[in-house]
């Protein structure tokens, strides 16, 4: 049995996208092979105790969850001006440093929001009806090939960046104290990369 590593396509990121805040385009490429190593990590170790994927244990909602802090960290690492915020469930996830008081906002204006989800269409919950930069990792998970021992990494299928302005909000009232169904639109179409990866493969024995 072969478990494999996948790799982002550094050639699939679209080069004519003006990113803020001196993000760069390699910071999304680290930060997505990032994850992919922590998976692929964490199932050799599961699978050598013939136990199932990490994928394949959580519930959608728990692996989007899991997948959004690690991109927030990892890129709050390569980046050259973000930093985590580190107000509790504040937003914007990643904020510049520096800029608020002990780089902590519950809610402030000038970062990124960091959102990761199986739907192919990139929808996603957020809090409140916000004029924010975000970004959006659509990733798939395949539950579904038998043999188990045959099934595909977890991939990001496309990562997507723009604003989410206040009018393309579901609803009417300003402002909501339940989540808001986000209408994937955006000012810059929301799409800057066609992610997809590649997968190198490296034997490992499983228990028994």
């Amino acid at each position: 049995m072969t478990l494999r590593r996948a790799i982002p396509d550094p050639v699939k990121f679209n080069p004519a996208i003006e990113l803020p805040y001196e993000l760069r385009l390699k910071d999304f490429e680290l930060a997505m092979q990032d994850v992919y190593d922590f998976l692929f990590d964490v199932n050799s170790l599961l699978w050598k105790k013939g136990l199932p994927r990490f994928d394949d244990m959580l519930r959608p909602a728990a692996m989007s969850g899991i997948i959004s802090d690690m991109l927030t960290g990892c890129l709050a690492r390569h980046s050259r001006t973000l930093v985590e915020n580190r107000y509790h469930n504040g937003h914007p996830d990643l904020i510049v440093r520096g800029r608020y008081p002990n780089d902590s906002i519950q809610s402030g204006e000038h970062g990124v929001e960091i959102k990761s989800t199986r739907k192919k269409g990139g929808a996603v919950d957020t809090h409140g009806a916000r004029e924010q930069w975000m970004c959006v990792f659509v990733y798939g998970v395949d539950n579904t090939t038998e043999p188990a021992s045959h099934r595909a990494p977890m991939s990001f299928e496309k990562c997507t960046w723009g604003t989410s302005p206040k009018r393309i909000f579901e609803g009417t009232r300003e402002e909501r104290s339940a989540h808001e169904r986000l209408r994937y639109t955006g000012t810059e179409s929301l799409d800057f990369a066609r992610v997809g990866s590649t997968a190198s493969e490296r034997p490992i024995a499983r228990a028994g």
